[in-house]
C-alpha cells in the first residue's frame, strides 16, 4: 500500500476528507489495486460494525423498575399518588419519545452512510459492475430475476451523462439495483430500493458528508443519486431519473 495515503485512508473511507482530497483520493484508488483492497476491506469491516451495532435497543428494565417502586410506595395521600404518576408517565413519555427520535436519528445516519460506502467500494472495486453497457435496454433486463422490482432508465439524449453499467447492491440486507453514470471526469451511482423497508427515513440528513447527494420516493421505490460530481450534476441526474415515469 502506498505510505503517502495509509495515514489519511480511515478518514477517506469515514468521508471526511476535504473535497479536493477525496477527489485525489478517489482517482488514486482507481490506478493503484493495493489501496483500492485496502480501502475495500475497511469499508466492509466499517458496515459490519455498524450494522452489530444497530441490533441491541435499549432495555425495557427502568421502566420496570419505575412501575414496581409506583406500585410498591404508599403515597401519603391519594392528591399526592396522582402527582407522582403524572409526573412519571410524562417523565415516560418524554423519555420514550427521545429515545424514538434518537433510534430514527441512528437508522437515518446508518442508511446514509452505508449508501456513501456502497458508492466507495464501487469506486474502490477493480470491478465496479456487473453488466457492463451505455446502452440502458442491456442493462435494465439484466436485472430481470435477480430484484424484485422493476425499473426505468431515462434516456441519456443531448445530456452529459453516459451509462456505465449496473450491479447488485444491498442495503439492510435489501437487494436493490445500482446503476453506474460518467459525467466528464466523475463516476455516480444511482441507487433503487424498494421504498417499503426504508420507509421512515427522512428525504434529507442533516450531515457533513464527503458526497453530494438526492433522494426520494417515486412509485413504491426509493432512489439515492451520491458522487463527487457537483450539486448541479447530481440534480440534472436525479432530474432524468423523476422524469421517467
Amino acid at each position: 500500500m502506498c505510505e503517502s495515503w495509509k495515514l489519511k485512508l480511515d478518514t477517506y473511507v469515514d468521508g471526511e476528507l476535504p473535497i479536493d482530497e477525496m477527489r485525489a483520493f478517489d482517482t488514486h484508488v482507481k490506478t493503484c489495486p493495493s489501496c483500492a483492497a485496502e480501502a475495500l476491506a475497511r469499508v466492509q469491516m466499517k458496515r459490519s460494525i455498524q450494522s452489530a451495532g444497530m441490533r441491541f435497543t435499549p432495555s425495557a428494565e427502568f421502566r420496570k423498575r419505575v412501575q414496581q417502586r409506583v406500585t410498591t410506595k404508599k403515597p401519603r395521600s391519594f392528591r399526592f399518588a396522582w402527582a407522582v404518576a403524572g409526573a412519571l408517565a410524562i417523565v415516560l413519555l418524554v423519555g420514550i419519545g427521545i429515545t424514538y427520535r434518537r433510534q430514527e436519528q441512528l437508522r437515518a445516519q446508518q442508511i446514509y452512510t452505508e449508501v456513501a460506502d456502497l458508492h466507495v467500494a464501487t469506486l474502490a472495486s477493480a470491478t465496479p459492475v456487473d453488466v457492463i453497457s451505455t446502452d440502458r435496454h442491456t442493462v435494465k433486463p439484466w436485472f430481470q430475476g435477480k430484484i424484485p422490482f422493476t425499473f426505468d432508465l431515462p434516456e441519456l439524449a443531448n445530456s452529459e451523462f453516459t451509462l456505465v453499467g449496473g450491479r447488485m447492491a444491498y442495503l439492510e440486507h435489501t437487494p436493490g439495483a445500482q446503476l453506474i453514470y460518467q459525467v466528464r471526469k466523475h463516476r455516480i451511482s444511482v441507487f433503487i430500493f424498494e421504498d417499503a423497508p426504508l420507509r421512515g427515513v427522512p428525504a434529507k440528513f442533516t450531515r457533513e458528508l464527503a458526497f453530494n447527494e438526492e433522494t426520494w420516493t417515486q412509485g413504491g421505490l426509493r432512489y439515492f443519486v451520491i458522487g463527487d460530481a457537483s450539486a448541479g450534476d447530481i440534480s440534472n441526474l436525479a432530474k432524468l431519473f423523476k422524469s421517467t415515469t
